[in-house]
């Protein structure tokens, strides 16, 4: 990241600095580390929400800026947390049988065999399934994090955007990906514990000193790292040429084509890319969460993840940043029984089973009243007024570059 480029993007040196003042505020406001004010409940809250904004500046990076509507996102997103969460489990489950262990020291046979006992047998198996082979290596798991999802996204992208799907197809396609995917890990003999998924992964091995108080803040840490870094890294792939080439492909792909630019080439760079940071991400997540199963993955989780970059201003990096928090935080309020029923005269509405109903019109309401979505407030409350805009658009996008403009 050169000087240069942060000059010409104040925005991220101000969200930074915002991300760094958000992070020291609540660990001064910690258990663990401050005046016991924000409890350790909603330290990791905070730090799910920061792994949330993570996958939201992936979508945005994908659709705001590419204008691939991708609805599979979040699969990218569980299998990051899946790859940790088997090195969690296992690491986990050796401390306990060793350190249940009486009489003579265990064989590492019979080691391994306990183990997959104590994890599989949930299952109706003993056996540990083949995938499970670098479960006990850190460094092995951690590469697989992104290297899972990546070439996922790396296959998957490839066959399409060479086939030259665009649209509400690929659209689609990206749905199936995920779905088909949810559904083999529902699946017993899936190698993932089915339905059962895996849990307990809030217990983080060796660290039982450290308590849930300093972890949760110690993820926290982590989480708004992996953010910062991430905003700088979707930041500078828009900046300059690359940028401007990625809009071109959005606003009038053929045009682009035309032109001679390899478009399946940077599709495909985008999608494995923002696939990466959604793993990442879903690294991070669920061991604040505790558990992982084949309903995070879910089709309905990647529609949420595109209400969330609409709520908060498709095409804006910090706008996905604050559609995302935003939601998570109001649903968190919500769905926990924190907001009061609403006691009409005929019916009492529970927040509790009305919030989604809540969010897809809220999700409408953007669409149709408010494009900009969050981020549009930012610019009323800035007095930022959108450039006078004359002739027919060039691209078929709201934004697209006007005939007259592009004469100027």
């Amino acid at each position: 990241m050169t000087h240069g480029f942060l000059t010409k993007n104040p925005s991220v040196l101000i969200f930074l600095g915002l991300l760094a003042l958000f992070t020291l505020t609540v660990t001064l406001l910690s258990n663990a580390y401050g005046v016991e004010v924000i409890s350790t409940s909603m330290v990791k809250t905070l730090g799910k929400t920061l792994c949330l904004c993570l996958i939201a500046l992936a979508m945005d990076l994908v659709w705001g800026y590419m204008g691939i509507l991708s609805l599979g996102h979040f699969a990218f997103f569980g299998l990051g947390g899946y790859m940790i969460g088997m090195w969690l489990m296992v690491a986990r489950t050796r401390e306990i049988v060793l350190a249940s262990a009486t009489g003579l020291p265990m064989t590492p046979q019979e080691l391994n065999d306990a183990i997959a006992t104590q994890i599989f047998g949930v299952v109706g198996t003993s056996q540990m399934p083949a995938i499970w082979a670098f479960a006990g290596s850190l460094p092995a798991q951690l590469a697989l994090v992104v290297l899972v999802p990546g070439l996922l996204a790396l296959g998957f992208g490839w066959l399409a955007f060479r086939s030259r799907v665009t649209g509400v197809y690929l659209s689609i396609l990206t749905q199936a990906m995920t779905l088909a995917l949810a559904l083999y890990l529902y699946q017993n003999d899936s190698g993932l514990r089915g339905n059962n998924g895996l849990s307990g992964l809030q217990n983080i091995p060796g660290l039982d000193w450290a308590g849930q108080d300093r972890l949760s803040v110690w993820f926290l840490w982590a989480s708004a790292l992996a953010l910062g870094l991430g905003y700088l890294a979707c930041a500078f792939t828009v900046s300059g040429k690359f940028g401007s080439v990625m809009r071109a492909i959005r606003d009038d792909e053929a045009r682009v084509r035309f032109l001679g630019y390899p478009v399946e080439g940077y599709k495909l760079f985008v999608f494995t890319l923002t696939a990466l940071i959604a793993a990442i991400a879903g690294a991070l997540y669920y061991p604040q969460a505790g558990i992982i199963n084949p309903a995070e993955i879910a089709p309905i989780a990647s529609i949420y993840l595109a209400v969330w970059v609409a709520i908060g201003g498709r095409g804006r990096l910090w706008g996905a940043v604050i559609g995302a928090a935003f939601v998570s935080m109001v649903s968190t309020w919500f769905t926990g029984g924190r907001a009061p029923d609403l006691n009409l005269a005929i019916y009492t509405v529970k927040w509790v089973d009305w919030w989604q109903v809540l969010l897809g019109l809220s999700f409408v309401s953007v669409t149709l009243f408010a494009p900009k979505g969050l981020s549009g407030l930012v610019d009323l409350l800035a007095g930022l007024r959108p450039p006078q805009r004359r002739g027919a658009p060039l691209g078929p996008d709201d934004g697209a570059l006007m005939e007259q403009e592009a004469r100027q």
